[in-house]
């Protein structure tokens, strides 16, 4: 269960999402917020709460050295722990390594040391810190269709270190801080909020404009290692088909940020890609390295990690953990390394389901009435039993929003079921019970029937077309969607003896 958090980040993006998947996913977000600021707790005590935005001082490259506890050390394990930890695919690190040799001996600081991580996690990102490391997600691999698209993103994110594109927007946000705090001091709130709008409109346009000099630099840097310099536009498009996929399939995505979400962007962005590498050669003449790449990504898990739980549909399964539970009806879930996030597609329920440790002797009553949301008024609990297991529920409100509460006790572990709703009816609360009710022990026959997806490699035969590939798909919606917008197609026409991604169990 992945999440993400902004330090240094810098992503590819395409053009904004049409008007109306931008409202629901506004909606969606703001709800998922809600439950996101209110609720804290893990599922597995391995993994850390989410902090907030990293502040950590950015240094200059220091030396790796073990056991070291130096800021940038720091900062490099907190973006593990956002983003479930690396990922150990020895073929396809050695293939990334490969490429970043090369993209390094091409930037302008050669001399620069880098490394490349693969990220535990299914949302497509990749990021840079100052000292040299490079992150990027399994989610992008099986976005990426060649090995010069994902030397596109690598290149573009060495070209904010090689441009300290993170100090400076440290250095601005600093200078922001200390004006803001001098306009309170003085007590002008009109000022001040002025003040607050204006920089945040200038860090946008700081940022936007960063995001263009790192698409610039980078195209050239690829071009100059052999690579297609019209990998970075190809892989803007395929990223903003994959957002808008995703945004359709989990209006609440927005919680859990990608490139997209993190990375102000405008259409110009592609059409810029497209004019520098325009200005260096016609396109078919750099590498692709197409066959190469999805060789070397061939088996990469593709969504949930087991060791984090699956989503199907509606249903989420926990095998390593031992339960499960269904949501309501159009309850749209998506799974995180911190909780299991839901919503309507509407964006007038949420729910959240983590775990915490209970005290010793604190009984679920009391646990309950200490509250899980800033300002929220519980009432009394109710006991009960869930499928055999000791549980309380409560119904409480805070702002806008009510609220019926589960904790759960599993051993010396409570799971904590917080469902959201703009307005709570007794139909509405007769869904949200029925739901809490299936939380259960899994059996070992769930265990078994729940197999992780991969990413997979076939070949077309002569006349054969999207759709039977997408019959292969083992992805639970829209597989036909996700089939094409994971191979970049456009249209449902196969090229005979081309080698394309599926995902499979």
């Amino acid at each position: 269960m992945a999440t993400a958090a902004e330090s240094s980040h810098h992503g590819f993006r395409s053009a904004p999402r049409a008007p109306a998947a931008r409202v629901r996913a506004a909606a969606a977000s703001a709800l998922a917020a809600l439950l996101l600021a209110g609720c804290a707790g893990t599922m597995e005590d391995r993994v850390q709460p989410i902090p907030a935005a990293l502040t950590v001082p950015l240094p200059p490259a220091a030396p790796r050295t073990t056991g070291v506890d130096t800021p940038a050390a720091r900062e490099r394990k907190q973006l593990l722990g956002f983003y479930g930890g690396d990922y150990r695919a020895p073929a396809t690190e050695h293939f990334l390594d490969d490429v970043l040799v090369k993209l390094a001996a091409a930037s302008d600081t050669p001399s620069q040391v880098y490394r490349v991580t693969v990220l535990n996690s299914p949302v497509v990102n990749a990021f840079a810190l100052p000292s040299g490391d490079i992150f990027v997600s399994r989610g992008l691999l099986a976005l990426a269709n060649d090995t010069s698209e994902v030397a596109a993103v690598m290149a573009h994110e060495i070209a904010h270190v090689t441009e300290r594109h993170a100090l400076r927007r440290a250095e601005i946000e600093r200078n922001s801080a200390v004006i803001a705090k001098a306009a309170s001091v003085i007590d002008d709130q009109s000022r001040q909020r002025n003040f607050q709008n204006y920089a945040q409109f200038s860090l946008a346009a700081f940022s936007r404009q960063q995001e263009m000099d790192a698409d610039q630099v980078g195209i050239r840097v690829i071009a100059k290692a052999g690579y297609d310099p019209f990998a970075a536009s190809r892989f803007l498009v395929s990223l903003g088909r994959a957002t808008d996929l995703r945004q359709s399939l989990h209006p609440g995505a927005d919680a859990k940020p990608d490139m997209m979400a993190t990375h102000p962007s405008t259409p110009e962005r592609v059409a810029h890609a497209v004019a520098v590498a325009r200005g260096i050669s016609a396109p078919g003449i750099g590498e692709t390295g197409h066959d190469r790449y999805l060789a070397a990504i061939d088996g990469i898990l593709y969504g949930d990690d087991p060791a984090q739980g699956f989503v199907r549909g509606r249903r989420f399964i926990h095998p390593k953990l031992g339960f499960a539970f269904t949501a309501p009806d159009d309850f749209v879930l998506e799974n995180s390394a911190q909780a299991v996030l839901g919503v309507t597609p509407a964006g007038t329920e949420a729910l959240r389901l983590d775990s915490l440790k209970l005290a010793p002797g604190q009984t679920l009553d009391s646990f309950i009435a200490k509250g899980w949301i800033d300002g929220l008024q519980a009432s009394p609990a109710e006991a009960l039993k869930v499928n055999g297991l000791d549980a309380v529920t409560a119904t409480a409100k805070a702002d806008a929003w009510s609220f019926r509460l589960a904790a759960i006790r599993v051993g010396n572990d409570v799971y904590r079921l917080t469902f959201a709703a703009k307005d709570l009816t007794p139909d509405a609360d007769r869904r949200f019970r029925d739901s809490i009710d299936t939380f259960r022990r899994v059996t070992p026959e769930d265990a078994r029937d729940v197999k992780p997806m991969r990413v997979s490699v076939a070949t077309a035969a002569a006349g054969e077309g999207a759709d039977a590939f997408a019959s292969r798909m083992a992805v639970p919606d829209h597989p036909l969607e996700t089939f094409e917008t994971l191979n970049g197609l456009e249209g449902t026409q196969l090229e005979a003896a081309r080698r394309y991604k599926i995902v499979v169990e």
